[in-house]
């Protein structure tokens, strides 16, 4: 019964990031988190496709040559740098990554760093986000002030954990008050 791995799989993610994100005070992003993840068009590909080690959209495209559910998710979810990628305004340069809102890049990595949590289980450590980045950021089209911002979080907690990122992003990220 891959369906309910699937929804045990997002569940858990779910929680991952809202427990994260609570910790950072973006309460109404934790709950809403991935809501688009619960219909029929990313469900149903998430269930076809489910492993448990990887994104199902990963297993879809490399079948189909693209992923019908990710294409979905992208296009409802701010949290990601592909729905802030637009036309350019420089000559020559046809698209580009646009300035997320910083609480976006926040979700962001909260996304990543419950992603890593999900898929790693046991082998994660607070490195484990910072390095997946690392061997991805080659194709990603991202705003270099939102790479740097997400960069600098990545690091933070590879370098002085969970616990200490989640403080300063609370509080001089998002300046929340003690």
């Amino acid at each position: 019964m891959k369906w309910l791995e699937h929804l045990k799989t997002i569940n858990h993610h779910k929680r991952l990031v809202m427990e994260l994100c609570f910790k950072a005070g973006l309460y109404r992003q934790g709950l809403m988190h991935d809501l688009s993840k619960y219909t029929p068009v990313e469900f149903l590909v998430g269930a076809r496709y489910y492993q448990g080690h990887r994104s199902p959209n990963a297993a879809e495209r490399e079948i189909k040559g693209y992923s019908s559910a990710w294409l979905h998710h992208k296009g409802r979810n701010k949290h990601h740098l592909e729905y802030w990628i637009d036309y350019s305004l420089d000559e020559g340069t046809p698209m580009t990554g646009m300035r997320m809102p910083v609480k976006y890049v926040v979700e962001m990595f909260c996304d990543r760093v419950a992603a890593c949590k999900n898929y790693k289980k046991e082998a994660y450590t607070d490195a484990s986000a910072y390095e997946y980045y690392m061997r991805s950021r080659k194709h990603y089209l991202i705003n270099p002030e939102t790479a740097r911002l997400l960069e600098f979080l990545l690091k933070m907690l590879r370098d002085n954990g969970e616990e200490k990122t989640m403080l300063y992003i609370k509080y001089r990220i998002l300046g929340r008050k003690k």
